[in-house]
């Protein structure tokens, strides 16, 4: 089984800096994923409402504890609120709801999804609401609301005040959004969630962070690899086909993957790759026993392409109809 390090996060969370993302891994599976990554060691668990698989998720995290494979107290488990949650109304609502699929009383760490308001759904019509505010509508939109994201950050801070969450923090804020929301925050975000890998090193943003004591947790690591079952990306925009990262991974003995994912949490970061086969659990966290040196981060870093995988302005346009950029 694999130690895995931790990351200092808020007032002394320590949270480990490889987790297991559940995006995308069906709910068929996704209770056996969890066991087999605590059972390789994992111990973060990065979920969501808008993953609809939270319960199954919830299943797993049971299984684990009681064949003695862990302790919750061992977990660090995130989850995130929806976009059509943001009203101070709606957030402990949200919160309830994510707990009671997960069968805990509390979360280690709640996570702004996108800085998105979407008009509310009501839990009966549909959960989790997805994007589109009423998907039989002949041209499904998104539906956008007026709240603004300060007024979601202070019903935040209340979770944290009830113990519903140790920890609080935002998900796709640029540095302008965060520098306004330390601005008016009582307690200031623990951790920014966002696309970062090797085409999209975020270098300023991350810098930013580390200067306000802010942790830092990359989502999709590997790049295209999480988007090609969407058609999000193509097998051509893979970073580990890069010459560059392929000599490297030759030369140590690992493989692109482990070079890639070694780089994302060399540079301090935590990271979140998600898979559902128990060899790849493995594989993905076997990165600790071999260091990158300086001209390898430089050469990797020399990858960025500024390219965005996950960008609502290009694929809430494709696939909901609404041109919705939060981008420049």
């Amino acid at each position: 089984m694999t130690t895995i390090p931790t990351l200092t996060v808020g007032d002394g969370g320590q949270m480990p800096v490889i987790g297991l993302g559940l995006w995308k891994i069906d709910r068929e599976t996704v209770a056996d994923a969890v066991v087999e990554a605590i059972r390789a060691g994992y111990r973060h668990l990065d979920s969501a409402c808008d993953y609809g698989n939270e319960k199954q998720v919830g299943e797993g995290i049971r299984r684990a504890i009681d064949e003695g494979l862990c302790t919750r107290e061992e977990l660090w488990v995130t989850s995130k609120l929806w976009n059509t949650y943001h009203h101070p109304d709606h957030v402990i609502m949200a919160m309830d709801q994510t707990l009671e699929d997960l069968g805990l009383d509390y979360l280690d760490l709640y996570l702004i999804h996108f800085p998105i308001a979407l008009e509310f759904v009501p839990f009966e019509t549909r959960y989790p609401p997805e994007w589109v505010h009423d998907p039989s509508d002949d041209v499904p939109m998104l539906k956008p609301a007026s709240v603004p994201l300060q007024d979601t950050w202070h019903a935040m801070e209340t979770l944290v005040d009830s113990g519903l969450t140790r920890y609080i923090g935002v998900c796709n804020y640029g540095v302008s959004l965060m520098r306004d929301l330390l601005n008016y925050a009582r307690i200031a975000p623990a951790v920014l969630q966002v696309e970062s890998h090797p085409y999209l090193t975020q270098a300023n943003l991350l810098r930013f962070c580390a200067e306000e004591d802010i942790a830092v947790t990359a989502f999709s690591p590997l790049g295209a690899l999480s988007y090609l079952e969407l058609d999000m990306a193509s097998q051509s925009e893979s970073v580990l086909q890069q010459p560059s990262v392929m000599a490297i991974a030759e030369r140590l003995g690992k493989t692109p993957a482990q070079v890639v994912l070694r780089w994302g949490v060399q540079r301090g970061n935590a990271i979140i790759p998600k898979t559902s086969k128990p060899e790849r659990l493995i594989e993905n966290a076997a990165i600790f026993d071999f260091e990158l040196s300086a001209s390898d981060m430089a050469a990797i870093n020399a990858l960025n392409r500024n390219q965005r995988f996950n960008d609502p302005g290009v694929f809430c346009e494709k696939a909901f109809n609404t041109f919705f950029p939060i981008y420049e």
